[in-house]
């Protein structure tokens, strides 16, 4: 059964989300679609703190190594494991830590920024404040913007709102298919210093993108997909 959690704009001010030590381990991971191997023998080990950037031509498989790593996808083989123990047997705790973001916005064109981020926390089992919202935003350049129809918003600033998720999830692990896609410069800088503030907390992020980013301080391992 999935627990419901609050968030409030007094833990999001006070400090950031500190993560418990955690750790995410994949052996021998593949997937195969339509008869076609998409990726094979994929190995990861990521820790707190560290950050995993993939890479690799259109239609090589990221977003559904992404999508698998999250559960979402059965893989042919291969072992997913949240702190030493396969994610099947621990089903719940693991959604519960995992934060997904696709390359779409998914965002209902017709509803407000506001009704949006609300929606979207509660199907990620977490209850926000209207102050929270207003703060996610803010780092985001977007709190103008919050009773806002989407549909009047271009799509950089569509962008900003899907990610304003990550500053009100609660989850240690990020997973993002290319976030920074229609984003200008200021934008990467708000996601780049978003991220680190995440990683610096105990949190742990794997993400895709066409393009050289730089988390802070943090090394990243790179993993780079063929066919």
């Amino acid at each position: 059964m999935r627990t419901t959690q609050t968030c409030s704009i007094t833990q999001l001010k006070t400090q950031a989300i500190s993560h418990a030590p955690s750790s995410l381990t994949v052996s021998n991971l593949s997937c195969i679609r339509n008869d076609r191997q998409l990726f094979g023998a994929v190995d990861v080990s990521l820790e707190s703190g560290q950050y995993m950037h993939i890479t690799g031509a259109n239609g090589v498989g990221k977003t559904s190594l992404l999508r698998t790593l999250c559960g979402l996808m059965l893989a042919e083989s291969g072992d997913i494991q949240w702190n030493g123990v396969p994610i099947r047997q621990v089903r719940d705790e693991y959604h519960q830590n995992v934060c997904y973001l696709g390359h779409q916005n998914a965002l209902q064109e017709a509803a407000t920024v506001q009704e949006n981020l609300k929606f979207l926390s509660a199907l990620k089992g977490v209850a926000v404040d209207d102050d929270s919202i207003q703060f996610a935003l803010n780092r985001f350049d977007m709190s103008r913007s919050v009773n806002r129809l989407v549909r009047h918003l271009s799509q950089g600033q569509k962008r900003r709102v899907v990610l304003a998720q990550l500053v009100l999830s609660q989850a240690a692990l990020w997973v993002l298919d290319e976030p920074f896609v229609s984003f200008n410069e200021t934008g990467q800088e708000i996601l780049t210093a978003l991220i680190a503030e995440h990683l610096h907390h105990g949190g742990m992020a794997v993400l895709t993108s066409h393009q050289a980013i730089n988390i802070g301080n943090v090394v990243p391992q790179c993993l780079d997909l063929y066919s």
